[in-house]
């Protein structure tokens, strides 16, 4: 039989290793899992933060925007300058500290890799609402949160990769088109400050795009405010001529009862 202080070291011991289990659980993609890709790249399981290397979070980050894909697909789109077999033996290796940090979170059967459906993913979320306010619903729905300063952060800024860039122009194009929308409805409330200023807002993000001029000469002329509707009229016939070598398009000359200009 073990004397007292055996038998207490005993106790303390297994009461350190049962502490120890408990902090070391190793999460799972079964739990509630938040993948943040607007703004730098977060992984968050229930209330823990996962850290994952460099290649773990490429894996994760492009399944999570293209969805289910072939191995080869994957490994050639993340690693394009390696030899095939080396960025084969790259993704297995990045699939395999995935799930050793969350396991389940990336499933990888024979020739295909998918993520876990249970996994929410911010850039899907903002994608659905965009579409439930732009299809099929009167610009007069679309909620104030798409404010120009409520705009989401960009897709993973800090990162170069080449597969970024068409992911990041979908989500420039649903913000220009909500912003749009959302000018329109601000209008058609009589709220012309507001409208203005997301109009604005809209155009600094791309100056050469013809449909926001439209939208800031819409709020002037529905504010009874013709001089600033030619005025901005102005701008947008200068700026076209000037970067792009075009005139504005019957759409937007007819806003004043102009006369469409030759395009050249």
């Amino acid at each position: 039989m073990p004397d007292g202080a055996s038998a207490q070291g005993s106790y303390v011991g297994s009461r350190r290793n049962t502490r120890f289990h408990q902090d070391t659980a190793v999460p799972s993609a079964t739990d509630a899992t938040f993948l943040s890709l607007l703004g730098p790249f977060r992984l968050q399981v229930g209330s823990r933060e996962i850290q994952l290397p460099t290649g773990a979070q490429r894996v994760t980050a492009l399944l999570a925007l293209q969805g289910r894909m072939s191995r080869s697909r994957l490994a050639g789109t993340l690693w394009p300058e390696s030899a095939e077999d080396r960025a084969l033996a790259s993704l297995r290796t990045a699939i395999w500290r995935v799930n050793q940090a969350v396991p389940g979170l990336v499933s990888a059967t024979t020739g295909v890799a998918s993520l876990a459906p249970s996994v929410v993913v911010d850039v899907h979320n903002l994608v659905r609402q965009a579409r439930v306010a732009l299809q099929d619903v009167p610009s007069s729905t679309v909620p104030l949160h798409y404010m120009p300063g409520n705009a989401p952060r960009e897709l993973l800024p800090d990162w170069e990769e080449e597969w970024l860039s068409n992911e990041r122009e979908r989500l420039r194009q649903l913000q220009l088109h909500l912003q749009e929308a959302l000018a329109e409805r601000l209008t058609s409330e009589g709220r012309f400050g507001l409208a203005l200023e997301v109009a604005l807002a809209t155009l600094r993000l791309d100056v050469l795009r013809e449909s926001s001029h439209r939208s800031v000469i819409r709020i002037h002329l529905a504010e009874g405010n013709i001089s600033e509707a030619r005025r901005a009229y102005a701008t947008c016939r200068q700026v076209l001529r000037e970067e792009l070598g075009v005139s504005p398009t019957p759409a937007t000359a007819s806003m004043l009862t102009l006369p469409p200009e030759p395009h050249t």
